[in-house]
């Protein structure tokens, strides 16, 4: 009971303390202070806001419809400039190109430039870039597969057979043990509608050892098979289906009529 009594006193002399006390004057520095502080708060937060709406997204990408560089294809600083010369010639007179700056190139910058130039659509410098890798160092299956589908895109078909016409004069066969090439080439030019350059390929085949000396692939062979049964030659095609019923049994030989 008796602390009950002491903790109401000390309540009451409390409040009565605090209702006797006069409130403070206030500071008038401290409101300026804080009016100051205040001002700076809102000046900061509509600066931040005006910025925020200032910023704008830029989107960095090509500027027509050329796909991206392939991984792993970087062009030197001396591709790049042999490319921009060529393709200023180009448009200045096609008959009169600086090819001599090709020649200053070594093979893996000449590579770079010339899946560039195909890349861009560019076939007819390609062609350049091509005629300079071939003559200096050899071009694979692989290269040729390429420009093959650049100019059957292009609607340059035309000029497949020549290329196919310089490739047989370079020895009269064909390197059969490019697989993946020879392969890539023979697609090329069936979906390319070309009929003298396919068989043409099959010709520098066999003169090469194919079936022989080289082991016959048996995908490639139906589709050099199927190719060549469309373009009206069934007789080398009866000729293919053979060789590929001798080496591969269970496949389906038309007898020849």
């Amino acid at each position: 009971m008796s602390e009950w009594l002491r903790r109401q006193t000390r309540n009451l002399l409390g409040s009565a303390c605090a209702a006797q006390t006069p409130p403070s004057p206030p500071n008038p520095d401290g409101l300026h202070r804080t009016i100051t502080l205040r001002a700076i708060l809102v000046h900061h937060r509509h600066h931040y806001h005006t910025n925020l709406r200032r910023v704008s997204t830029v989107r960095c990408g090509p500027r027509d419809n050329r796909g991206p560089l392939l991984k792993g294809r970087i062009l030197s600083t001396e591709a790049i400039q042999a490319i921009q010369s060529l393709k200023r010639a180009y448009r200045t007179d096609p008959t009169d190109l600086p090819t001599h700056l090709l020649s200053r190139l070594i093979k893996s910058d000449l590579t770079a430039a010339f899946k560039e130039l195909l890349r861009q659509d560019q076939c007819a410098l390609a062609i350049k870039v091509f005629s300079t890798i071939q003559s200096e160092y050899g071009a694979d299956l692989n290269m040729y597969a390429e420009l093959v589908l650049a100019l059957a895109r292009n609607g340059m078909s035309e000029e497949i057979d020549p290329l196919i016409g310089e490739l047989e004069k370079q020895g009269g066969g064909i390197q059969c043990e490019e697989g993946k090439g020879l392969l890539r080439l023979v697609k090329a030019l069936i979906g390319a509608q070309r009929k003298e350059s396919t068989v043409r390929i099959y010709g520098m085949m066999k003169r090469s050892g194919w079936g022989s000396a080289y082991e016959v692939n048996e995908y490639l062979g139906r589709v050099l098979s199927k190719g060549l049964r469309r373009f009206g030659e069934v007789d080398l095609a009866d000729e293919i289906d053979q060789e590929l019923g001798r080496l591969f049994k269970g496949i389906l030989v038309k007898p020849r009529v």
